[in-house]
């Protein structure tokens, strides 16, 4: 058995490219990573989502496609 990370919570999970998809509901494309932290977080996201967002890379996201790609990256 490991043990968990400094303020990591039981049973934290990475939420699935669909769950951060959820909060991006018209989004208008292309958007920078701030830009989608923004409106997930104007749409209610949980900090889980939050999180996952402010690991993509820095970069213009031309579509739903292309933020879901690389949330699949992270995983």
């Amino acid at each position: 058995m490991h043990e968990q990370e400094p303020g990591q919570e039981h049973g934290h999970m990475m939420p699935s490219p669909a769950q951060v998809q959820k909060f991006l509901s018209g989004v208008d494309y292309p958007i920078d990573k701030n830009g989608l932290i923004a409106r997930a977080r104007e749409a209610g996201a949980s900090q889980d989502v939050l999180s996952t967002l402010q690991r993509l890379p820095e970069k213009r996201f031309n579509s739903p496609t292309d933020v879901s790609e690389q949330i699949g990256k992270l995983m």
